[in-house]
């Protein structure tokens, strides 16, 4: 069975940074892609960071310049580096791994708060 599991949230003022962490155990047959989401109260899920198996990555306009994404392929490991922190970065962030083949494997999500 997949777990994944995000760590590394917490609470920051504006200006500052935090770097989520999130990793995989068990077994995935291939992964294609390896994601970050954020979901912020009363609003959508939405995609804010996406990088492939050759380490081309794309980002939401809004975090462009200041969040980046890394991975280690065959640890199932993957960052989130986030800098220049805004209030409206706030939301609880999650990590997936996508297998073209298994799915879409979550985590259970890890909290940002950006003070103003």
């Amino acid at each position: 069975q997949v777990q994944v599991v995000e760590s590394g949230g917490g609470l920051v003022q504006a200006g500052g940074s935090l770097r989520l962490s999130c990793t995989a155990s068990g077994t995935i047959r291939s992964v294609n892609l390896m994601a970050w989401y954020r979901q912020a109260p009363g609003k959508q899920r939405e995609s804010v960071a996406v990088i492939n198996n050759i380490d081309s990555t794309n980002y939401a306009e809004s975090v462009k310049g200041r969040f980046t994404i890394s991975r280690d392929g065959a640890k199932k490991m993957v960052w989130l580096q986030m800098n220049s922190l805004k209030p409206e970065d706030t939301a609880v962030y999650y990590c997936a791994f996508i297998s073209i083949s298994d799915g879409t494997y979550w985590g259970q999500g890890t909290q940002v708060t950006v003070s103003s």
